[in-house]
């Protein structure tokens, strides 16, 4: 079957590979054959050369990756299914569970897919799989209603949780990126935009419009941490949602502990379940799934797609791969 691989950074090549057997699958597998693949912000580091610091087993943390990876966020069609939730010709959204997803076939884990709308296309569908993740960290967050709240990034999980949380009942959503954003504001339910850098907007906060909610949906870095600490209101919560790209982050412990603050972090758990949920949710708000993917590429530009993805610009959200 073919795959991509990364050859360097920046790079990947079409490579043939050993396709894998339905008589191989494990208890609970399924195998797909690949429809569509979302680039998640989480596999952009990979793309610029960074080791997989993720890695379960720390002598697998610098090896060379396989090939479909780096990509977890998939649309496919079963071929075989070791799951009882899934059958051959079921089409189905989730998690790629070994990041390997640009492929033509990928083996994973059936608690992570579940099945969606089919008149929606697959690379929109595809969105079902980060909106299931922010569905799940926003309930974490408990009640929202009335409380204002900012979202640092505003790329596509940040538009995503702007989203939600508006939804959830949140009073006053700011979303701050430095790539403007505000022809998008109106759809995903943000009333403040601020373009600047997440440490201006923090330096800048009169204490009056301090947010008693902030997300932090960048990752990849340690200084928005402290921006979140120092725009959050006394007695409020950060959620952590950006991946950490550092084993360890400095914490301005002084003013996490005079502020009274709560700072939370996790992945997604329950996932067939908030798919399921994310499906519904995306029923309720169709305008969602007209603006959320804004480019598409075919699977043999797989380089130039996930260099559009380093590069944010304005009118850019979602990137996704048409791997059908």
């Amino acid at each position: 079957m073919w795959a991509h691989r990364l050859s360097g950074p920046f790079a990947f090549e079409r490579v043939e590979v050993a396709t894998p057997r339905a008589e191989d699958l494990a208890a609970g597998q399924v195998l797909l054959a690949t429809r569509a693949g979302g680039i998640c912000g989480s596999d952009l580091p990979f793309f610029k050369g960074a080791p997989f610091l993720h890695a379960p087993n720390p002598a697998d943390r610098a090896a060379t990756p396989a090939p479909g990876f780096p990509l977890h966020e998939v649309v496919g069609e079963v071929v075989a299914s070791r799951h009882p939730a899934h059958s051959p010709g079921d089409l189905v959204v989730g998690w790629a569970a070994a990041f390997d997803g640009i492929a033509e076939l990928v083996v994973t884990d059936g608690e992570g897919l579940a099945g969606y709308d089919t008149a929606l296309p697959p690379t929109t569908a595809v969105m079902l799989q980060p909106l299931a993740c922010v569905l799940y960290a926003v309930e974490q967050l408990g009640d929202v209603r009335g409380k204002a709240v900012g979202v640092v990034g505003q790329g596509p999980i940040g538009l995503l949780f702007s989203h939600v949380l508006k939804q959830r009942g949140a009073r006053h959503v700011t979303g701050v990126d430095r790539v403007d954003r505000s022809a998008a504001a109106g759809v995903f339910g943000v009333d403040e935009t601020v373009t600047a850098s997440a440490s201006r907007w923090a330096a800048t906060l009169p204490e009056a419009d301090r947010p008693s909610v902030v997300v932090e949906a960048v990752g990849h870095q340690v200084t928005t941490l402290q921006d979140c600490l120092t725009a959050v209101a006394p007695g409020g919560e950060i959620l952590y949602f950006g991946i950490p790209d550092d084993p360890v982050y400095p914490l301005d412990m002084i003013t996490f502990l005079r502020k009274n603050l709560t700072l939370r972090a996790g992945v997604t758990l329950e996932r067939a379940r908030v798919l399921r949920d994310a499906g519904a949710y995306l029923a309720e708000h169709p305008a969602l799934r007209d603006v959320y993917v804004s480019d598409v590429h075919p699977v043999d530009d797989v380089t130039a797609a996930y260099a559009a993805a380093i590069q944010p610009r304005a009118g850019q959200y979602k990137v996704v791969l048409d791997t059908a």
